[in-house]
């Protein structure tokens, strides 16, 4: 049995102590090296390599804070089927300049036309980037604040989602959210104006909100702020995009 080195085994320790795990696999990058390279290449390569680790490993941790239901990537999405918006504005978005500019984006279009998809890829995309964030349908975001609210812990979940810097809010539509509801998901959103980034999708126009939300006046002043500062998106299309999925599935089986 090989008796174990010494250095070595101080090597590892001094990485864990300092939390540089890459540092372990130093000779790996001696063997990359050229012929010349001195010291100061070595440790250049070296810490390059931990940089990109915690990179990596960064991003998956947002990815798997941010509550995606599924993973999506744009890369996946067929944006030839789309109608009213071209796959040129979708990939300017995906350079998250909305977010560092702290704009909104509103999808509108009916059941089917990849308004989740295409919201989960641009959440992907500022996980990726380096942003905090947050995935909800809008029942189960309301669900979780009305839920707080009994708990006495509505001021630790306002605060965490103060610190999230692209706020998904998806399916704003199929259920009528009762007064209280609708005043904490406004709350929510009021807040977040002019401050951090939401993406919302809704199957409905903005004139049927006043289904969903029992105080009219709250509806408008909600769309004002929902809408200031926002890239508006038409996403109605003819055929449903998980049908044609489905099909698609279908036939590669």
């Amino acid at each position: 049995m090989s008796s174990l080195n010494p250095l070595k085994e101080s090597i590892k320790l001094y990485a864990k102590q300092l939390k540089t795990p890459t540092f372990k696999g130093y000779e790996n990058v001696v063997r990359q090296l050229a012929t010349g390279d001195g010291y100061d290449k070595f440790l250049c390569e070296l810490m390059k390599l931990e940089l990109s680790q915690r990179r990596e490993t960064g991003q998956k941790r947002k990815i798997k804070r941010a509550g995606f239901p599924v993973m999506k990537t744009l890369d996946e999405f067929n944006f030839s089927r789309l109608e009213h918006v071209s796959e040129g504005y979708i990939q300017e978005l995906a350079s998250c300049d909305f977010i560092k500019n702290r704009q909104n984006i509103v999808m509108i279009g009916n059941p089917g036309s990849g308004k989740t998809h295409i919201s989960i890829g641009l959440g992907m995309k500022a996980c990726y980037a380096g942003f905090n964030v947050r995935f909800y349908t809008a029942v189960n975001l309301a669900n979780q604040l009305a839920e707080a609210v009994q708990l006495h812990r509505l001021s630790k979940l306002e605060k965490s989602l103060s610190k999230v810097d692209l706020l998904i809010i998806d399916e704003l539509s199929y259920l009528t959210f009762n007064r209280y509801q609708s005043e904490m998901l406004f709350q929510v959103i009021s807040e977040r104006s002019e401050r951090a980034s939401i993406i919302l999708t809704t199957n409905l126009e903005f004139s049927s909100w006043t289904d969903l939300f029992e105080n009219e006046i709250m509806v408008a002043a909600l769309i004002d702020r929902i809408t200031f500062r926002s890239h508006l998106l038409n996403m109605n299309v003819k055929d449903s995009y998980r049908l044609e999925q489905t099909i698609l599935n279908g036939k590669k089986g």
